[in-house]
């Protein structure tokens, strides 16, 4: 690493130098501040303002390194400057975690174009630019070294993409892309040793001001950002090489890794020649379906909303 950069005390991200995006506020500052405590450095990213500042300063007063590095995140320079301010600034990259997103919610049938453009280009553009740039430099990294090296990153999806959210259909689509692109990222870049992972947190920040209930009188808040940043760490580091590909759900004290979409029903074509037709088509869906209803579709996954929803309190 650059001279100059702080001897942290020990901890499982000593040494590292992380990038993470939608670090002004919620749980992009929340994870930002558990890295920097676990002993990375950290370029920061999201909109120009003071709450950006605000999280640098915060790691700084807690004697880590952080710079803030303000920019549009769907914007195609930003990433490649973020990118370049890691290596300029600390001499390496090793770990990007992806956070920053925008709602924009209305049904399907009223949204507008600008309202389905600018969630698609935060959330999934934005996670694809900063990804772009960071394999590419592991990818040159790996040939230089002769092998794998360190990377690692962490991207957000959402409960929302498995639920299809009636009033979300952008967010949902952005956070089905993004679960898409880590396990695309995932098989294409493991060879030069890149870890990607996703996460699907539930964290009381402001995009889910009024999704929520209040938070309890009383002891922990299991929605509170602070219990998501143990997962993002703990896939950050070292002890994490063999995880690849992954999506989790993950808030307070609770923790699930996902299954991919698995196979519900074969049908075969009971036709002469093997071929489907309308009738053999109708014949072999109609008694699987014959007793679904249009009201629950059943390709969302509705069992995650089974973790611990008494304590989580969805409203």
């Amino acid at each position: 690493m650059a001279e100059g950069t702080r001897a942290a005390e020990a901890g499982p991200l000593n040494g590292k130098v992380a990038i993470v995006t939608g670090a002004g506020n919620g749980l992009g500052r929340a994870e930002s501040l558990a890295l920097a405590a676990a002993g990375a450095v950290l370029i920061l990213n999201d909109l120009p303002g003071a709450a950006l500042d605000e999280t640098a300063e915060r790691i700084r007063q807690a004697g880590g390194q952080a710079r803030a590095r303000a920019g549009d995140i769907g914007e195609w320079a930003t990433g490649e400057q973020l990118v370049r301010a890691a290596l300029a600034e600390f001499g390496q990259l090793d770990i990007l975690v992806n956070n920053a997103g925008v709602l924009r919610d209305r049904m399907v049938f009223s949204m507008s174009a600008e309202e389905w453009d600018s969630v698609i280009r935060v959330h999934l553009r934005g996670h694809f630019v900063t990804t772009r740039f960071a394999t590419a430099h592991w990818r040159e990294a790996s040939k230089r070294a002769g092998g794998p090296v360190y990377a690692r990153i962490v991207n957000t999806s959402s409960e929302a993409f498995l639920l299809g959210a009636p009033g979300q259909p952008n967010y949902d689509a952005a956070k089905a892309g993004i679960a898409a692109l880590t396990v695309a990222t995932a098989r294409g870049c493991a060879r030069y040793g890149v870890r990607a992972n996703a996460i699907c947190p539930r964290a009381r920040t402001a995009m889910l001001a009024g999704l929520v209930s209040p938070p309890p009188a009383d002891g922990p808040d299991p929605l509170a950002p602070e219990h998501v940043t143990p997962m993002v760490t703990y896939l950050a580091s070292p002890a994490a090489e063999q995880i690849n590909g992954e999506v989790f759900v993950v808030h307070g004290g609770v923790a699930a890794v996902l299954n991919p979409p698995s196979i519900r029903a074969v049908f075969r074509a009971d036709t002469p020649d093997g071929m489907w037709t309308l009738p053999a088509i109708g014949a072999a869906l109609s008694a699987q379906f014959a007793g679904s209803s249009p009201d629950s579709p059943g390709f969302a996954c509705l069992e995650t909303m089974k973790l611990a929803t008494e304590t989580v309190g969805f409203d």
